[in-house]
């Protein structure tokens, strides 16, 4: 451990708080744009921070990591678009207190448990990196298979209303994950000679159809109404900090997602977006009334973005001492340490303590600090929801249009995020929740891989080879728990109206 004075010493410079502050409102204005992902955030950087000492570029880059994923909840909470796919769970609530006039719970909420979320990923990774980082090294194919199971096993619990639609919903997502070359012949499935869909559908512009334009062609219904059609009672009110109330409503949800958000960020490849699923279908499993998800509860919006941002520190874990990245994000922070002369690995904290250390600090500092910046900003955003919807359509399409083609500067992402726009579009008119959907796209090819590897490395014996790790048979206990949730929860809504019946005839 380095010299605290030392380390404290390099945090006040000028130059660290410069950089903390520049990364902090990069971070929230990209992540506020639909499409433009904290990844690409952190690259557009990257060359920036050649000429900078490497204490300010590495505080830089992870203080746009941190602010990013929670910025993406100001768009999906206030215009049904998430900004980023980590926050495509917390459309589910948020969008539906904008429309009742409480933008600004949403959103407070939304800070304050994107903030606890952020600062125990950063204590995680100051206290626990080395032993935490092993959990990554025991997975192998059978347990990303069995992950991915998990994950899909949420989908039932997705439905608001039909589960039978909910269902249909996430095998579409799964049909649409397997569009693209074969993993092993390298054969084009699905792509019906159109050389673009090789590559398989892009995830982002379909979650930003699916929300964002769908969204625009649901106000064009309605284009002199605004979002907010309910005002809450002596008009928009705005409060800085979350109440004692609510705090204590979803003190619990944040404990528990946090660390989910953690152990699912030391796994590589298990993004933000798949932790803030997991971690949302947790909330519902645990609360005293499911039935309030996806209507407006507090605790989905605080699951959702407390994980997301929980899984930044977590996927640091295994880059700084292990060399492997726990997600796109942190594979681009790889790049920027080893240009800075810093090579992952165990030793790294010994050889260069007071820089890494200094680092890990400062990320903890930028998440307290995005949190309070964020909390002021949202005093201003809510009013958005006040405005004729005629005169964000526009808005909104450019911002899709440009986040789409930003990916991969082709039209074909283009015509993808119309395409999903115009399905959801139709989704929402028979009543099929694209919630699922987006979770089969997300977890198909990560079940697909793990799979595929797992029949490789079995040798023929399949069975023995899926189920003789002890996580394996962790992770189908979990499955089978989480889906009879799910049955129960459908089976005990059912049950109400006939109950309340009875006791009428009683009566």
């Amino acid at each position: 451990m380095p010299d605290i004075l030392i380390v404290l010493s390099n945090l006040s410079s000028s130059s660290s708080i410069l950089a903390i502050l520049g990364g902090i409102c990069g971070g929230l204005v990209v992540g506020f744009l639909p499409g433009l992902t904290s990844n690409m955030a952190i690259a557009l950087l990257l060359p920036v921070t050649f000429v900078m000492p490497p204490i300010p570029a590495l505080l830089m880059l992870v203080s746009v990591y941190a602010s990013s994923i929670y910025a993406g909840s100001f768009s999906a909470i206030l215009l049904h678009t998430p900004g980023t796919s980590a926050s495509a769970a917390t459309v589910l609530d948020g969008f539906v207190l904008t429309r009742r006039g409480e933008s600004n719970k949403a959103l407070r909420i939304a800070t304050f448990s994107s903030m606890v979320g952020g600062a125990v990923s950063a204590l995680a990774l100051l206290l626990l990196a080395p032993p935490l980082s092993r959990i990554s090294l025991l997975f192998g194919p059978a347990e990303y298979f069995f992950v991915a199971v998990f994950g899909l096993s949420v989908v039932g619990s997705l439905s608001s209303g039909s589960v039978a639609k909910g269902l249909l919903s996430g095998a579409l997502g799964l049909l649409f994950s397997t569009v693209g070359l074969d993993l092993d012949s390298g054969y084009p499935r699905f792509c019906f000679g159109f050389n673009g869909l090789h590559a398989g559908l892009a995830f982002v512009p379909a979650v930003i159809g699916l929300f964002s334009m769908a969204q625009v062609l649901v106000m064009a219904e309605s284009s002199h109404k605004s979002i907010r059609r309910v005002d809450a009672p002596g008009g928009l009110k705005w409060r800085v900090f979350p109440r004692l109330s609510e705090i204590r409503k979803i003190k619990t949800t944040v404990l528990r997602s946090s660390f989910i958000g953690v152990l699912l960020g030391i796994l590589p490849g298990v993004g933000a977006d798949i932790s803030s699923w997991v971690s949302y279908n947790e909330a519902k499993r645990f609360s005293k009334k499911p039935e309030r998800f996806g209507k407006g509860a507090i605790e989905g919006i605080a699951a959702s973005e407390t994980a997301n941002n929980a899984n930044t520190g977590g996927a640091m874990i295994p880059m700084l001492t292990l060399g492997i990245p726990g997600s796109p994000s942190a594979a681009v922070l790889m790049g920027a340490l080893v240009i800075q002369g810093l090579v992952p690995g165990h030793q790294i904290f010994e050889s260069h303590g007071d820089i890494i250390y200094t680092v890990i600090i400062g990320f903890f500092l930028a998440n307290i600090l995005m949190g309070f910046i964020g909390m002021y900003a949202t005093r201003y955003l809510s009013h958005i929801t006040a405005l004729p919807n005629y005169m964000l359509i526009p808005v909104i399409v450019l911002f899709s249009v440009v986040g789409s083609y930003s990916l991969d500067h082709s039209m074909f992402s283009v015509v993808t995020m119309l395409s999903f726009g115009f399905l959801g579009f139709l989704m929402r008119k028979i009543g099929m929740p694209p919630a699922p959907m987006i979770l089969g796209l997300i977890l198909g090819p990560f079940a697909e891989t793990g799979f595929r590897q797992a029949l490789i490395l079995s040798q023929g014996d399949l069975l023995s080879y899926l189920f003789k790790s002890p996580i394996s048979l962790i992770l189908i206990v979990l499955t089978i728990l989480s889906m009879a949730t799910t049955v129960w929860l459908n089976f005990r809504k059912g049950r109400k109206p006939l109950l309340a019946g009875q006791e009428s005839k009683e009566e």
